[in-house]
């Protein structure tokens, strides 16, 4: 199957902070599943990243106002487990 089409086949909720939480935290803020989900309904081929840290720069909401992003973490530990890791 083409990653263009893929659907989730799990979820579960974050425990603990990281990296990937961190980017998660951002792309569901935008009103988007994953990176995989952003690519697809925006037609990119990259996400605009902080090249210190790796963390999302910028994201295109649906309604296409844009959504900016700090360098440092912005997922506080009271919002982990808010984030929703979706397993392909």
């Amino acid at each position: 199957m083409s990653k263009a089409g893929m659907k989730p086949k799990s979820m579960h909720r974050a425990k603990i902070w990281s990296d990937d939480v961190e980017n998660l935290y951002r792309f569901q803020q935008a009103g988007y599943r994953d990176e995989v989900e952003y690519k697809q309904v925006k037609q990119v081929d990259e996400v605009e990243c902080w090249p210190e840290t790796g963390f999302v720069k910028k994201l295109q909401r649906r309604d296409n106002t844009f959504y900016y992003y700090n360098r440092q973490r912005e997922c506080e530990d009271k919002d982990v487990h808010k984030v929703k890791v979706y397993v392909y």
